[in-house]
């Protein structure tokens, strides 16, 4: 009986020892023979392209072009997860070929990663030139990276840009890449590859806008009496306008000296000149406009009354009387500037200490600063006037007001005195002058004159009552 009970424990235990254990740990098979495709990224493409595949079975990766996956090539393979009453249990894991050839545990998610990145804010483009910093994340792959920079459409007259030969090799993890020298105003492409026709990055890129070439067609229409020009192409900008500027002499108005600024659109090709006598001088400077600002000017210089060759006149300025040196004083004969003086009453009375014609036309159109007795003025604002009528007024006197100071003369300086008329609009301004130039001579006293001649009259009575009375003693 007792070997029977024991026969019977030992077979127990046998049958015991040969059960199949429990066929899943937490979802997981003991022994596997297949992997099933794995749960990444969405945009990888696996080939061969499969549900399942079996162990060791190599399986390349890609993504679209201009990214990489972090494995080009994996395989399944098993891992012991644990022990199970005695045996091991196996789970489902992939590796992945490193850059030397070696299979490595994959830790995490495989994803499609960008090849190319610029890095922001380093993207700068000015007129002449396109620069960005770019990052790679592949360095081995980066290694042929070519970039070219091309003009997105062809150029043609007169705007044409250089087309741009060659391309530059990229290496490494970073760097900057310049495309230069460019056309302002300009669209060019931009492109990074990666043989044979693998695009990493294209973009458009214009160039900044710069000021435009000066105007070089411009006449006068002798039968409308005004100025034509040819317009300006949008080459290194879009024109938004001319900048005119037009400065008069008139030879039968002594001192008449008119400069005027004007705005014009894009879409003017010529201005009438104001009218003036038949002898007047014109001198025209024009320059193009873009968002950049203005260009270089083109300047003409012609007379209404002469087919010669133009040039400008010399006009003189009214003279003046009654200089005193001593007292910083000079009378002024004022006349209004205005054709009609009761609608457009105030002057301005403007100082400058010189007879520079090219300063006096600058301080014409200029805006005058405040006296400063500690240096020699360039142009100040010595008066406002409400000038009606023809008026004598006394420059020097030391009156002063908002604005303005009517400072004393100084003995031994030079001056230009202009009477002015301003006219705004919103895209014209309009400085009408008459200047009056004058020396305060240094060392002539007040009424020296009159002095002279009182002094010579004076002397002409001694010698007249000498003769006389030498005359009675001799008659007697």
């Amino acid at each position: 009986l007792a070997l029977r009970l024991l026969l019977v424990l030992v077979s127990l235990l046998s049958a015991q020892g040969q059960e199949e254990p429990d066929p899943k740990v937490q979802g997981l098979p003991l022994e596997t023979e297949t992997c099933q495709r794995p749960r990444w990224d969405s945009r990888l493409q696996l080939a061969p392209d499969q549900e399942n595949y079996k162990k060791n079975e190599e399986v390349m990766l890609s993504c679209l072009d201009g990214f990489q996956p972090s494995f080009t090539h994996i395989k399944c393979a098993r891992e012991v997860q644990s022990i199970s009453r005695g045996k091991p249990v196996y789970r489902e894991v992939w590796h992945g070929r490193d850059s030397r050839g070696g299979w490595i545990h994959i830790q995490s998610r495989v994803q499609c990663t960008e090849i190319f990145q610029v890095v922001p804010g380093t993207l700068e483009t000015s007129s002449t030139s396109i620069k960005l910093n770019w990052t790679c994340s592949f360095p081995d792959t980066c290694q042929r990276m070519k970039a070219t920079c091309h003009p997105a459409v062809p150029s043609s007259p007169p705007c044409e840009a250089e087309v741009l030969k060659g391309e530059e090799m990229l290496y490494g993890e970073d760097g900057t890449f310049t495309c230069s020298p460019l056309q302002p105003f300009t669209v060019y492409n931009v492109t990074i590859s990666l043989p044979p026709n693998t695009i990493l990055f294209t973009w458009l890129f214009t160039t900044e806008e710069t000021v435009p070439d000066k105007p070089e067609k411009l006449w006068l229409d002798p039968t409308t009496g005004s100025l034509r020009w040819k317009p300006l192409p949008s080459c290194k900008g879009e024109i938004i306008g001319y900048q005119l500027n037009i400065t008069t002499r008139s030879a039968q108005d002594g001192g008449f000296l008119e400069v005027e600024r004007l705005q014009l659109s894009s879409f003017d090709t010529e201005h009438r000149l104001p009218e003036h006598s038949p002898s007047s001088s014109y001198v025209v400077t024009m320059q193009g406009l873009t968002a950049a600002g203005a260009g270089a000017a083109s300047l003409w210089e012609f007379q209404t009354s002469s087919s010669d060759t133009p040039h400008p006149l010399d006009i003189g300025c009214h003279s003046v009387r009654d200089i005193s040196p001593s007292q910083g004083t000079a009378v002024l004969p004022l006349r209004p500037i205005a054709r009609h003086p009761e609608v457009v009453r105030e002057h301005q009375l403007i100082v400058t200490a010189t007879h520079n014609s090219t300063v006096v036309e600058g301080a014409c159109s200029g805006d005058p600063q405040p006296f400063n007795a500690s240096r020699q003025p360039s142009a100040y604002m010595a008066a406002v006037l409400n000038l009606t009528a023809p008026t004598d007024f006394v420059l020097g006197e030391g009156t002063h007001g908002q604005g303005y100071h009517n400072a004393a003369l100084r003995p031994g300086w030079d001056y230009t005195a202009l009477l002015r008329l301003v006219h705004r609009s919103q895209q014209a301004e309009k400085f009408t002058c008459v200047c009056y130039s004058f020396s305060v001579v240094a060392g002539e006293p007040p009424g020296s004159w009159r002095g002279t001649v009182i002094g010579v009259v004076v002397l002409l009575v001694l010698l007249l009552l000498s003769a006389g009375i030498l005359w009675f003693v001799l008659s007697r």
